[in-house]
């Protein structure tokens, strides 16, 4: 069952994409699937044909994992 994560990479912006397992504490890299920026665009230091990203653990400060039923709720910036 894949995980939708947002991975905050030290002195980088956060990258969001899929995982197949949460990483345990012996990991040293991560995988992630479809990496992109938090509002769907390219990352700007990847190809454009990337579809699978590999991340040492050292460079992230912490992963957010975001469930399935909040995944369809999540809303940008909204002005009225």
């Amino acid at each position: 069952m894949p995980y939708t994560v947002i991975v905050h990479i030290t002195n980088a912006d956060p990258v969001v994409g899929e995982i197949n397992e949460i990483p345990s504490p012996k990991d040293n890299l991560i995988i992630i699937n479809n990496p992109r920026t938090k509002d769907g665009k390219d990352l700007p230091y990847l190809s454009n044909e990337t579809f699978q990203g590999i991340w040492p653990v050292h460079r992230i400060s912490f992963i957010e994992i975001i469930s399935s039923d909040q995944e369809e709720n999540i809303f940008g910036f909204v002005r009225e």
